[in-house]
């Protein structure tokens, strides 16, 4: 690997040889998380389909404010010097990277990280991608690993700041809101949990999976997580993105939680936070697409432990040459969304940086993966955490607007906390 103070990190298992790419279909291994071999593999796993992987053949790790662009370049340059036979021609096949980039321009690194094998599954057909620079290879054989370590007497303290301390924190966002100086800003918060030896990120992959199968399960460089939210995905032509903001929490009665859902969609502060958040997405995806289709109004999304507002944002890529933005140009051109900035986004992302109090790291980043063709899916790294040997550190945000309560957005964080929370102790 080679390392430059001023560029990007690069390391090439293939050396300046370009890579060699081989994708064939297989048989159903089963579950797809069960294949990981080790704690440092990478998934994006949605009800049973999505791509893992293992291995390192390629990686590219970048900060700063081209931390985008500089991606951009090396995947490309790796992707069309690459040798690529592709038996299975489907979106994720072939040549496939992984990323997940940092949610400020500085401090922050941003990985995208290129597999030795690739496992994917979508609908009934599954493949695996082998990749390297000695020619192609036939595909290994794929074993289950289903027996993994779950973390041991797991204990959970305050991060950055107090849940009092945040408190107050919201509460001078709401004064500088009704100042005038933003409409909405997002504030997140973090929880460090410690367990008794090094954390095993398969198990609590497995448990999000399990108690989360409507959201994509993400791990990419020791960033793992469940996110409900789509970024965007470009898949041969049609973009989409999923738009959440306004939450509420869950009871577990079945008829008082439709009682809340009712009075979600209803909500004015909720319906002001989503329609900051649909605009914004609206507006960066438009530049990309000859057409676009934005709902009036937003629907419901039902999880295990809240309640989201939801807007699908579709759009159709321009074809010409100079139209052609990959995933990662229309996830650079997203971020940050209104959902986890705020609006205007310059103002919000300023008082983030003055006020918040801690660094995001890669949480509320674009997290996803991508193929050689430019095809791909980029969630936002919500319902996170960042795993450090023992020492795993848990993230939640909320959107604040003009009349929002400090001690109901604290609650609204520690909600969001449970999903990862309880899949390290589970």
């Amino acid at each position: 690997m080679t390392q430059s103070s001023t560029g990007p990190s690069i390391g090439n298992a293939a050396g300046s040889a370009p890579l060699v790419v081989r994708t064939v279909p297989v048989d159903d291994p089963g579950a797809l998380l069960d294949l990981l071999p080790d704690a440092h593999g990478t998934a994006w796993v949605r009800r049973g389909e999505g791509l893992v992987g293992w291995g390192e053949a390629a990686i590219l790790r970048t900060a700063g404010p081209e931390r985008f662009a500089e991606a951009r370049a090396w995947w490309e340059g790796l992707s069309h010097a690459a040798v690529v036979r592709d038996e299975v021609g489907e979106p994720g096949a072939g040549l496939v990277c992984f990323g997940s980039f940092a949610f400020a321009d500085e401090p922050g690194d941003s990985v995208l990280v290129v597999p030795e094998v690739v496992v994917g599954r979508r609908g009934d057909r599954t493949w695996v991608t082998t990749v390297g620079a000695a020619g192609i290879t036939s595909p290994p054989p794929l074993q289950r690993h289903e027996h993994v370590q779950r973390p041991d007497d797991v204990t959970f303290a305050d991060g950055a700041i107090s849940g009092t301390a945040w408190e107050s924190v919201v509460a001078e966002a709401v004064r500088r809101i009704n100042a005038g100086e933003l409409e909405k800003v997002v504030l997140a918060r973090d929880l460090v949990a410690t367990a008794d030896d090094d954390v095993d990120v398969r198990w609590p992959l497995r448990r999000l999976s399990e108690g989360y199968p409507m959201c994509w399960t993400f791990h990419v460089d020791g960033l793992f997580g469940a996110t409900p939210e789509m970024l965007v995905r470009r898949e041969r032509g049609l973009v989409t993105s999923r738009v959440l903001a306004g939450t509420i929490r869950r009871t577990g009665d079945d008829e008082r939680d439709l009682a809340l859902a009712a009075t979600l969609a209803r909500s004015s502060k909720d319906l002001e936070e989503h329609e900051y958040a649909v605009r914004s997405v609206a507006d960066a995806l438009a530049p990309h697409c000859t057409s676009m289709n934005v709902p009036e109004a937003p629907f419901v999304l039902h999880l295990p432990n809240v309640m989201h507002l939801a807007t699908d944002v579709a759009g159709v890529a321009g074809d010409g040459a100079a139209d052609h933005a990959s995933s990662l140009t229309l996830a650079e051109a997203l971020h940050p969304s209104a959902a986890v900035g705020g609006t205007p986004t310059a103002s919000a992302v300023a008082l983030i940086d003055e006020i918040e109090g801690m660094g995001r790291g890669r949480y509320a980043g674009p997290v996803g993966w991508m193929d050689a063709t430019g095809d791909g899916e980029w969630g936002i790294a919500l319902r996170s955490a960042e795993v450090d040997g023992p020492r795993v550190r848990l993230f939640a945000g909320c959107g604040i607007v003009a009349d929002s309560d400090p001690e109901a957005e604290l609650a609204e964080a520690q909600a969001k906390f449970v999903p990862v929370r309880d899949a390290l102790t589970s």
